[in-house]
């Protein structure tokens, strides 16, 4: 194994994986001339779809986009209250304000890090409208326990699954289980179409809305300039779809590739202290990787880390603030610490290691002894 005192490397936080397929899928739309509403769009959705067992896919702008479009599938609006994951990124809260709905936040499950069906529970009042569950991390969110929550109380279920494409919950991929679920393909994610998502859904009537919300509200007949109710601009380009097709050709391999990736990380740390690798998967739960993200020990200054992995070339970042905390969250809801101190807690000693399809087994080697020798004067 080499040790921090290897040349000096610069490893980034990620990477797409793009190769000659993904231009050539590309190269074919861009010379067709059809850059927007073309083939390339349907034929990702059906693939897409079938990639993750789902019955019916609308492909959008992005994760963000979809998460939003939820909202007005579950007739989210004024003075409503949506519940969801205090740790995850901002999309997860931000959709329900974006209809004048007010995010209430329930604690996390300190094992898991998603949503404790407890805590959402006690959240519910006769306000709430819908929960966001988040599978954060890529780690499957407990579904059946939140969607007897939900019937209970008559509430819509939204799984925000854009860091989860390739997992399992109880042997059934994410995105089959019947709800809308929200895919992302940033480039950071296990696929990109550079940015853009989709929205899976077991319903044929909520796709059809998707399909005319997407798309400035047209109805399904009629012309160009003929619009059934208010709608966005959340349409994915074509280009952006022929990326996605190739992408999902090779999904299989790229979720064996990272789940090696992060089989390695997990040996490499095993012999360094006061770091908690993510948590394994069990019968029910079958995690896919987005991002490598540790525990550090109570105690350990993770701010001094973070500046011993940079000093040593090594991309680290902190995953993830608690979204309650965030400045806007703050100064328009009076949200302060405390209301979900375990999810603070967290947010406070996570980061991200470098992680991506193709990284090499020498650079995890690297980013590895550059924390063990970072952890030394933390």
């Amino acid at each position: 194994m080499k040790t921090a005192a290897t040349a000096r490397r610069d490893i980034p936080l990620s990477a797409p994986w793009i190769d000659d397929r993904d231009e050539e899928l590309v190269l074919e739309v861009l010379r067709s001339g059809r850059l927007s509403l073309g083939p390339a769009g349907p034929r990702f959705e059906e693939a897409f779809a079938q990639a993750v067992g789902a019955r019916c896919c609308a492909a959008v702008s992005s994760g963000t986009a979809g998460l939003h479009l939820c909202m007005r599938l579950a007739e989210v609006g004024s003075g409503d209250e949506v519940i969801t994951s205090p740790y995850s990124f901002v999309a997860s809260a931000n959709c329900a304000i974006y209809e004048g709905a007010i995010p209430v936040f329930a604690d996390i499950d300190p094992r898991t890090w998603n949503l404790d069906p407890a805590a959402v529970e006690a959240a519910v009042t006769r306000r709430t409208r819908a929960v966001v569950a988040v599978d954060i991390y890529g780690y499957p969110c407990e579904l059946d326990e939140l969607r007897a929550i939900c019937d209970r109380h008559g509430l819509a279920l939204i799984e925000d699954a854009c860091q989860a494409l390739g997992a399992r919950y109880k042997g059934e991929p994410i995105g089959s289980h019947g709800h809308p679920a929200v895919f992302a393909f940033y480039p950071n994610k296990q696929m990109t179409t550079g940015e853009g998502g989709t929205v899976t859904t077991e319903s044929e009537e909520q796709w059809r809305e998707l399909v005319s919300l997407r798309n400035q509200g047209r109805a399904d007949s009629g012309g160009w300039l003929e619009h059934a109710r208010l709608g966005y601009n959340y349409r994915l380009d074509d280009v952006s779809a022929a990326l996605g097709l190739g992408q999902v050709e090779k999904l299989d391999r790229i979720l064996e590739l990272r789940h090696e990736t992060a089989e390695r990380y997990g040996e490499l740390l095993r012999t360094v202290e006061g770091v908690e690798p993510p948590l394994p998967n069990d019968a029910d739960h079958s995690r896919t990787w987005f991002v490598y993200v540790v525990k550090l020990d109570a105690g350990i200054d993770r701010e001094r880390v973070l500046a011993g992995l940079e000093e040593r070339g090594v991309s680290s970042a902190r995953y993830l603030p608690s979204i309650h905390l965030q400045p806007y969250m703050r100064e328009r809801y009076g949200f302060g610490e405390g209301l979900c101190p375990l999810s603070e807690d967290l947010s406070r000693r996570t980061l991200a290691l470098p992680f991506h399809t193709k990284l090499a087994a020498e650079d995890q080697e690297y980013v590895v002894e550059a924390l063990r020798a970072a952890m030394t004067f933390a």
